[in-house]
């Protein structure tokens, strides 16, 4: 017979469950600004040097963007270099972010690394000093923190193996965050590589959040302090037909029926290489579906809110204005997309602002 051991006080849950019901309170989402390789790949085309003094004026933009972005935006993603930058006039980067009523969140794992025995699948690193690395972003203004996990599909994968030391490493994860006072974000990341169609992607993700609910309630995770960040169910890049929205969503809220408990409060769905327009338009079908949702719905995105203003941008001073108003624009269109009216997308490319068709 299994006996549980509380880890939480009261006061704890409450502390938990308060700060992951902001996060996703009235359909406000998640910037994702915790990008470490990757902003690399993403100054290189705009011709700007990867320094930490770029990404600072890049992150200070997206920061002191005007109040239209108050309230779509209940949680910001930090690195750790970002976590301890400051203003050009000295204010800190967490100060700023609580003072526009968002959450300051924390990325603490480490990266993905080969997991033997496998085929080219992976787990992630960083549960070694994490306890420790915890207290000290909670004394340093976290309230909340994000792990990601990453499984491919192909025809042998994931396996079973994989499955499961993702998920305790995610359970673990989530336990020990909460033992500090910070609502940990579950990112069990399936990628959009392959040519699976949306069947197969949503039999692998049932399978994924099964084991890691399973691991989570193992390891004594209090669900209502937690968020989950999953994939959208989708075909793969390279599948040759294409799905709608419509099915891409009804796939999504299934996987999540059969799988997420409840008390869970929110999903925040990351954009997993869709476009700034497919990501909002899939997000806006998954709020539409007609099966019961129980969960908050909305979004965690990093490129799905950045790429028109990084671009914008430029890497010059001049455009800042311009690189806000575009990062106000996906933001605004975000929040729309948690709502359960239809979204047409504008004129233009995918980088234009999807606007709310009224219905009265």
């Amino acid at each position: 017979m299994t006996h549980a051991y509380p880890f939480l006080s009261a006061e704890q849950k409450k502390e938990l469950s308060d700060i992951a019901q902001r996060i996703v309170a009235a359909g406000k989402g998640i910037l994702a600004a915790d990008e470490v390789h990757s902003m690399a790949k993403r100054f290189q085309s705009i011709n700007a040097e990867n320094m930490e003094e770029n990404r600072r004026l890049y992150r200070q933009l997206l920061f002191t963007a005007d109040d239209r972005v108050n309230p779509c935006i209940g949680g910001v993603i930090f690195f750790h270099e970002t976590l301890y930058q400051k203003t050009d006039d000295g204010k800190p980067f967490p100060q700023l972010v609580k003072e526009k009523g968002a959450v300051v969140g924390i990325k603490v794992d480490k990266g993905v690394v080969p997991l033997a025995g496998t085929n080219g699948e992976t787990t992630t690193q960083g549960l070694d000093g994490l306890y420790e690395r915890c207290a000290q972003y909670k004394k340093d203004g976290a309230d909340f923190a994000k792990w990601r996990c990453v499984l491919k599909i192909t025809s042998t994968t994931p396996s079973e193996l994989a499955i499961m030391e993702n998920a305790n490493v995610l359970a673990r994860y989530a336990s020990i965050c909460q033992m500090h006072g910070i609502v940990p974000i579950v990112e069990p990341e399936i990628l959009p590589d392959g040519d699976h169609d949306l069947q197969r992607c949503q039999y692998v993700t049932e399978k994924v959040l099964a084991a890691v609910y399973k691991a989570l309630s193992n390891h004594h995770v209090y669900l209502e302090g937690t968020l989950l960040k999953p994939n959208m169910v989708t075909a793969g890049h390279s599948c040759p037909r294409k799905y709608s929205p419509q099915e891409i969503a009804m796939a999504t809220v299934t996987a999540l029926r059969r799988t997420v408990p409840p008390a869970v409060p929110g999903v925040t769905f990351l954009s997993g290489g869709q476009s700034e327009e497919e990501a909002t338009i899939n997000l806006n079908a998954i709020n539409q579906c007609p099966l019961h949702r129980p969960w908050a719905l909305t979004f965690s995105y990093g490129r799905a809110l950045q790429a028109s203003a990084l671009k914008a941008w430029g890497g010059k001073k001049e455009n800042g204005k311009a690189c806000q108003e575009e990062y106000i624009k996906r933001a605004l269109a975000g929040l729309a997309a948690t709502q359960s009216e239809h979204l047409l997308s504008g004129p233009g490319t995918s980088g234009s602002l999807l606007t709310l068709r009224s219905f009265d």
